[in-house]
């Protein structure tokens, strides 16, 4: 049994405690070995490190399987829960690695909360301020190019979220220091094209969120694969959404065309399509969350672990309602929440379950390369 170091909050948890023993009974049994990634990355261990733990809860993408096939899983004495365990020692990753430090707590406690309070604080200011100077300008009907920016100046829009998303890059890349340095990996790593190129796979199809071929577990012992759908339909959702603009800033600055673009324009279709698959995987993951099997869930983190959905589910409607609503009287408005609603998804990224991808896809890189190492391959 590992000593955990008491004075450093990421390892003083009495999870990582409970992680350490429940790996060390699953690796003396080894019978779930081909459900994921998690049991043949332990069997590569005689003894667990703390960042071990922490790579390994990363690592687990909570297909849930191992529950249901565990001889020693609860009510045994033993008390084997892999699922439940690890899902806890991620959360509390997550605000452990989280930069700056004192923001982490207050998230992780109030996440639903925090979000909604910060998108209608920005909308309330972005419709305050235009309606105070004009309201005829907040409730007019503006169409053609550059009809947004009467609301607010494309320069001041593009100024705000600037400053929010290089906050965010900076806080991001501080947690993701911080995790890569705890689990003991050389930054050379990244930079090991097979590994990086594996992981990119094993990610993008959700490889290990399968049950061994089986399907995921959720509300009970019966296998589906809903659960993976509606993760797809969230992260390509999401890079269609990031694509479109992407595009829509190509098509201002290189080729002079300002937004709302037409319909058939490349930014709207992109964007049309990501907002849809923004609307199903968020909601299916809700509906699938609220279903669960309470031995699979940490329940205490349900709010961090809603707010980001939420907020993805929000960003998605105010756009798509945007979209159909935007040469109508109600289009200031519903620019204010949007973009209070994108401007709060973006300033909670760092401290909650957003960063769950960012881990487990530095968790895969890590696999790929112990792998390719045992087998031999350098």
């Amino acid at each position: 049994m590992n000593i955990h170091v008491l004075a450093d909050p990421l390892h003083a948890s009495a999870t990582l405690e409970e992680a350490d023993r429940l790996m060390t009974v699953c690796n003396s049994c080894r019978y779930c070995e081909g459900l994921c990634a998690v049991f043949p990355a332990m069997e590569m261990r005689r003894s667990f490190s703390d960042g071990d733990l922490n790579y390994l809860a990363n690592l687990c993408h909570s297909c849930g399987a191992c529950l249901p096939d565990c001889q020693f899983s609860p009510p045994h004495e033993f008390n084997v829960n892999v699922p439940k365990t690890l899902a806890k020692l991620r959360g509390d990753t997550y605000q452990a690695y989280a930069w700056p430090p004192q923001l982490s707590g207050l998230f992780a406690r109030n996440g639903l909360a925090i979000s909604l309070i910060a998108a209608l604080s920005v909308a309330l200011f972005i419709a305050g301020f235009v309606g105070w100077n004009d309201p005829s300008v907040l409730f007019g009907v503006h169409t053609g190019p550059g009809a947004f920016y009467r609301l607010m100046p494309h320069n001041t829009m593009v100024l705000i979220f600037m400053l929010a998303s290089l906050y965010v890059v900076l806080a991001i890349a501080m947690s993701i220091r911080a995790f890569w340095s705890d689990i003991g990996e050389p930054a050379a790593t990244l930079t090991e094209r097979s590994s990086v190129w594996q992981a990119i796979k094993d990610a993008c199809t959700l490889r290990y969120l399968d049950g061994g071929g089986v399907g995921c577990m959720n509300e009970d012992e019966a296998p589906t694969d809903r659960r993976r759908l509606y993760h797809h339909l969230t992260f390509y959702g999401f890079m269609l959404c990031f694509a479109a603009t992407s595009v829509a800033t190509v098509y201002h600055y290189l080729v002079g065309r300002e937004a709302p673009y037409f319909w058939y324009d490349l930014p709207v279709i992109l964007g049309t399509l990501g907002g849809i698959g923004l609307i199903i995987g968020p909601a299916g993951l809700l509906a699938a969350k609220w279903r669960r099997d309470p031995l699979l869930l940490d329940q205490t983190r349900m709010g961090m672990d809603v707010a980001f959905l939420v907020m993805l589910f929000l960003t998605s409607a105010t756009g798509l309602l945007l979209l159909v609503l935007r040469a109508t009287p109600a289009m200031g408005l519903l620019l204010a929440i949007h973009l209070g609603v994108v401007f709060s998804l973006f300033i909670t990224m760092p401290y909650g379950k957003f960063m769950h991808g960012i881990y487990r896809f530095l968790a895969l890189v890590r696999y790929a390369k112990e792998k390719r190492e045992l087998e031999g391959g350098g």
